[in-house]
């Protein structure tokens, strides 16, 4: 199959995906639920057949952490038959990398909070490794006695650098949330690379505003957690032309997380100046809000994919928002798991308003 072949079989199959997401009422009806169980009932008839089939196996009694777990990896196979479809992407193969780093962040976290093995495994699931072949970085991992022992099992991996990198600014910050951040720079970085060598236009801004996402929040979250400049830095991958490297180095040049946010409020070249609101609250506050609207612009840069038919963007597009759909049903489960009421939970997911 050709190339042009392949983007035009890879936007009908993002088509058919696209109507299978849920709605807003959908969710509303799912937020609903009394218990897990009735939330189960609920999901397995208004999702597509494939929610169905991979909750079938969910054991009993369900947990957020169990259903979220089977979803992911029902996740893994839509977002591998789409990269399949477009003929080795390697963009959306940087994309499908997600699935192991979030393996391998829950792993590494356990592994610091000193959990056992038994209890990490149920958090799991290697779908996405087994499509590809690559149970085996994950198990090695898993099994690791320690910390120490789980990052030498990575060393000789595309995460070896940054896994090493990680575990040293823990042990400096005490800040367990930096292996989220330096494990999402190894996918980030795989997805500058396929973005620069791919010549795909199409795929070009929304790519670009993942990779920005990731460079300004790193370095909000970096101001925020008391990291220096150069620990900060060498957080950041390419810059594109949404976040240059100017910006990024004012933001990280300036004295608080409000200081930076008012570096990019202040940059007319970005487009994500009208994303920073008015920083009421605290610093956490004005983190986390320009993060729920990153994240709201996003979903909606991804739906506006599919404006244009036969875009490989549509690809794209499908990938993001059927990771924020797994993400907005795993925040239900745990709202309705924790009898959090509707009116609660509903203005926390990603949806479009």
């Amino acid at each position: 199959m050709g190339s042009g072949s392949q983007k035009v079989f890879a936007a009908v199959k993002s088509y058919s995906k696209r109507g299978q997401l849920l709605s807003r009422q959908d969710f509303q009806a799912l937020a609903e639920a009394r218990d897990l169980d009735e939330m189960v009932t609920r999901l397995r008839s208004a999702g597509s057949a494939g929610y169905a089939a991979a909750l079938a196996d969910v054991p009993k009694p369900h947990t957020a952490q169990s259903i979220e777990a089977a979803l992911r990896g029902r996740l893994a196979e839509v977002h591998y038959s789409i990269a399949k479809a477009m003929g080795g992407s390697k963009v959306l193969r940087a994309y499908y990398m997600k699935f192991p780093v979030w393996n391998l962040k829950i792993i590494l976290k356990s592994k610091v909070l000193g959990k056992p093995q038994d209890e990490i495994e149920p958090l799991l699931n290697l779908r996405a490794e087994e499509l590809i072949k690559q149970r085996d970085v994950v198990l090695k991992a898993l099994v690791s006695k320690d910390l120490e022992e789980a990052a030498a099992s990575l060393a000789a991996t595309v995460y070896g650098s940054d896994v090493a990198k990680a575990a040293a600014l823990y042990a400096e910050s005490g800040n367990i949330q930096v292996f989220d951040t330096y494990f999402d720079k190894v996918w980030v970085g795989q997805l500058s690379s396929g973005l620069r060598t791919s010549g795909d236009r199409d795929m070009g801004k929304i790519v670009g505003a993942t990779i920005d996402f990731y460079n300004l929040m790193s370095v909000l979250r970096g101001k925020f957690w008391g990291l220096g400049e150069q620990a900060i830095g060498d957080l950041v991958v390419a810059p594109t032309a949404g976040a240059p490297k100017d910006l990024l180095d004012a933001m990280i040049s300036a004295g608080t997380v409000r200081d930076a946010l008012a570096e990019l409020a202040g940059a007319p070249q970005s487009p994500y100046r009208e994303l920073v609101g008015a920083q009421a609250g605290s610093e956490m506050d004005a983190v986390s809000a320009f993060e729920r609207a990153m994240e709201m612009a996003m979903h909606a840069r991804a739906k506006a994919s599919f404006t244009r038919m036969f875009s490989s963007a549509t690809s794209v597009g499908i990938t993001i928002l059927t990771a924020f759909e797994v993400r907005n049903l795993a925040s239900v489960a745990f709202a309705v798991e924790q009898g959090i009421p509707p009116q609660e939970a509903m203005p926390k997911l990603v949806l479009e308003e």
